[in-house]
This record gives C-alpha cells, structure tokens and sequence, in this order.
C-alpha cells in the first residue's frame, strides 16, 4: 500500500503562511533510513546534506499553486523547473536543485518544504515504469528553533496533485510517495541556530 500523505495545512507550501526570508545559505545534514523494496528489501542508511539559499516568494508560490490548480502536476513542474533555491544530495551523489521551498515559523518549531525535479533512472525511462508518474523529490524537515535539531521524511520519488474536497471541506495538496513508506530524516543539525 503507497502511503498517502493528504496536507491539510499543506497549503502552507504555497500560499497560507507567508515565507520566512532565509537570511544567509543554510546547510541541514543527517541521516536518511530509507526502507526497500522490490528486489532491495531492508534497511539502508546514507547521510544527507541540504542546503538552502532562499524560499519561494509569496507571488511565486501562488504561480505555482495556480499552475498545479490548472494543470496539474506536469504544469508545476514546468513551473518550477529552472528555479535553484539550494541543493540536495545524499553522500556519494552529485544531488539535485531544489526548485520550490516554504518555510512556516512558529517561534519555538521550523517547518520547511522543499520540492525539486528527481533525476530519473535511464531504466526507468528505457522500460516506461510507472516510478515516471513520480516525478518530484519532496523533503520536509520540522526543525527546534533553539537547537538546530530536528526530523524530517524524505520521498525520493513523489506524485503532487490539487485535490478538491466536496462538500465544503477545505481543498488541499496532496502529496504521494512511490514507496511503501517515505524515508526517515534522522539527526538533522542545522548549521543557523537562532539565539
């Protein structure tokens, strides 16, 4: 069964609160439990490192909420594609831009979201696997304002879809890993600490 993660404060990606401006780059390094499957069953554990220059700002956002809205997630990648705000990377790999970030402060808990284009396998594209209708990276981290310390999931394979609700419930962002369950973001250090 794929876990479904529903955001119903989601919304926050790109339009409920608005963006904390990030002041100098930040780095966040720590380590991803990522769970196989398929032929790779069991636990793997690698160290991650991302790294932050800015967010998206609020105008932007609504862009791409708009284009997700209209036309689904193949409009928000076109939206984002081209945008570097940072970078992500787990040891040993190149990594990727990260495309789109919203950070929501509350005082004492950070709570950030990025969102970039994976890279896509060469076999998946030579068999047309479905893995190519997951065509985002996502990483969400909640982090200690006092600390620097904090958790996170990562999907490295993820579908983004608008969905709206009947009925008068609130319509929200839908986020969908490709694995059974999202990898763990464990130890995660900031390099800001707030005083």
């Amino acid at each position: 069964m794929k876990k479904i993660l529903i955001f119903g404060i989601v919304l926050t990606l790109f339009y409920l609160f608005a963006a904390v401006a990030v002041a100098d780059a930040e780095t966040f390094t720590g380590t991803v439990f990522k769970y196989g499957s398929g032929r790779y069953i069991g636990l793997r554990t690698s160290g991650f490192t991302l790294t932050l220059n800015s967010v998206t700002p609020d105008d932007q956002a609504q862009t791409f909420l708009a284009a997700l809205q209209s036309g689904g997630q193949d409009s928000l990648l076109d939206a984002i594609r081209g945008k570097d705000l940072g970078r992500f990377s787990l040891t040993g790999d190149v990594g990727t831009r990260i495309n789109a970030v919203r950070e929501v402060d509350t005082g004492h808990t950070r709570k950030i979201y990025a969102v970039f284009e994976r890279w896509e396998q060469f076999a998946e594209l030579r068999g047309g696997y479905r893995s190519l209708d997951y065509p985002f990276g996502y990483v969400e981290l909640t982090i200690d304002s006092r600390t620097g310390k904090g958790e996170g999931q990562y999907f490295a394979a993820a579908k983004i879809r608008w969905v709206k609700e009947k009925k008068g419930n609130a319509s929200h962002i839908e986020v969908e890993d490709y694995a059974t369950f999202p990898a763990k973001l464990v130890e995660v250090r900031s390099t800001r600490v707030k005083p």
